[in-house]
């Protein structure tokens, strides 16, 4: 099985948005303002654009099987 660019890029990306909508809906608001200060204050957490975030991601990857073009690891 040989990997594409766009294969990992999407996986980055679905790992980063469901870890955001963990931090966002389990109470990690707090976690991540108390650690990350510098980001958190132009990158809050909020539920709204996380989910938005995970939806385009989705949405990217559904793309990526109409073109053939994502390894399924699975």
């Amino acid at each position: 099985m040989e990997w594409n660019l766009e294969s990992i890029l999407f996986y980055v990306l679905l790992i980063d948005a469901i870890g955001a909508n963990i931090l966002a809906w389990s109470g990690g608001q707090r976690w991540w303002q108390r650690n990350m200060n510098f980001i958190a204050r132009y990158m809050p957490l909020a539920r709204g654009w996380t989910v938005y975030y995970l939806i385009l991601v989705i949405i990217m990857g559904a793309m990526l099987v109409r073109l053939n073009a994502l390894i399924v690891p699975f």
